[in-house]
This record gives C-alpha cells, structure tokens and sequence, in this order.
C-alpha cells in the first residue's frame, strides 16, 4: 500500500479544512464517515424524514432510486421543463420507457408512476413529503446549500435505506470494517466525501429555517425539442 505523497495520505498543509473546521461548531468525530452520517442526520432533522441518504449529486441520488425500485417496464414521465441530468439518468439506470410531458412545477416534481420525488429546487425546514415517498436533494452550487457538488436521498423506509447506505459505496458496510470479500451488495461508487459533509455542515449553520424554492419548469428549456428525447 503507497502511504507516502504523492501516493498517499498529503501533507496536513495540502489537506481541506472542513473537517476540523466543523470541530468548532461542535460536531466531534472519530472517523471520516461519521462526518457524513452528522450530515444525513442534520438534514432528516431538517427535512422531516426518518433517514437520509448523502450521495455525490442529485442525479446519482435519483439513480440510485430507480436502481431499488427496479420498475423497468414502466413509461417513466417526467416534465419536459426540468435539467437533462433527469432523462438521461433515467435511461443510464435501465428504463428504456420515457415520455416528457407538460407540467408546470416549482421546487419538486414527481417522476411518474413512481415514488420519486426530484425535489434539487426545494430546501426549507419540512420539506419532506413524507409516505413511502424517495425525495432527492441537490447541492450543487446554485442551490440553497451550495456545497458546489452533492445530493441526498430523503426516507422513511429503513429496508430501503439499508440498501442504499451501502449501494452508494460500492456494497460497502462503513460501521464494520471489510475486505473485498465480505460485500455482498452490488454497488455504486457515489459517496459523498467527508470534506464535502464537513463543507454542508459548515454552510447548514449559516442558514436561515425557511427559504422559497429556487428552481421551477420556467428555469429550463423544453427538452422534448431535443431530438435525444424523442423516446416513445
């Protein structure tokens, strides 16, 4: 194993501040990923769900959904006003079925007939709409958040939750330690990083509770005028 630089662990100086930043704030960590789970748990608090899943962007967030669902004889409709990070996700996952349809939406919109909810325009205190709905965040520098990259995943399900703390991480299990041959999960590599955590934390502190929605159909042109999306 190289644990020299610039193979290894980089010198303190090189290192990202956050996570010690976050220290005086009063989050005391033993181990990166319990970063990301004070994160997760700030944000369900926040939100109003049980759980919370962090990923690496809005679009793996909504990937990972359609991955656990697994409906993929359906016609997935999404609105035709929205980011091209949607569709395209929606057919990387395996649903060869989609149809853009005209709806006019602010904050969050559905991906119908499923329980998936893109909600990267919305973050306020609450937000979560709660059943056995899957609603996915966006971090993404224009957003309420601006961690400049990262999402998360909003449930109530523990089944599903269990299954996607480990899917995110390529199968696996970050409270045991685990060598290659213990995973038993198939999955993704779209963790969140530590530092980014430790950056949402820092920005979460700074925020006010309640905040309008920054993104509707009118922030976005009409994909169904692209020839990419002429899927019947």
């Amino acid at each position: 194993m190289h644990t020299t630089w610039p193979l290894g662990k980089i010198p303190k100086e090189f290192q990202r501040p956050e996570p010690n930043q976050i220290r005086e704030l009063g989050y005391n960590w033993n181990t990166p990923h319990e970063i990301v789970e004070m994160f997760e748990h700030e944000i369900s608090n926040y939100a109003g769900s049980k759980y919370a899943v962090a990923v690496d962007c809005d679009t793996n967030a909504i990937f990972l959904c359609l991955q656990y669902i697994r409906e993929y004889k359906k016609t997935i409709k999404v609105p035709k006003h929205t980011y091209i990070s949607v569709p395209n996700i929606i057919v990387t996952a395996g649903y060869r079925k989609i149809k853009l349809v005209e709806k006019e939406w602010e904050g969050l919109y559905q991906l119908e007939p499923l329980n998936i909810w893109d909600s990267a325009g919305r973050f306020t205190k609450g937000m979560y709409i709660g059943g056995d709905n899957f609603q996915t965040l966006s971090f993404q520098i224009k957003k309420r958040l601006p961690i400049g990259r990262g999402g998360m995943i909003l449930t109530d399900d523990k089944e599903a939750y269990d299954w996607l703390v480990k899917a995110r991480y390529d199968g696996r299990d970050l409270n045991k330690p685990q060598t290659e041959d213990d995973i038993e999960t198939f999955g993704y590599h779209m963790y969140m990083t530590p530092e980014d955590a430790a950056r949402g934390l820092i920005l979460f502190n700074q925020l006010n509770t309640e905040h309008e929605d920054t993104h509707s159909w009118e922030s976005y042109k009409d994909l169904s005028l692209n020839k990419l999306f002429t899927i019947k």
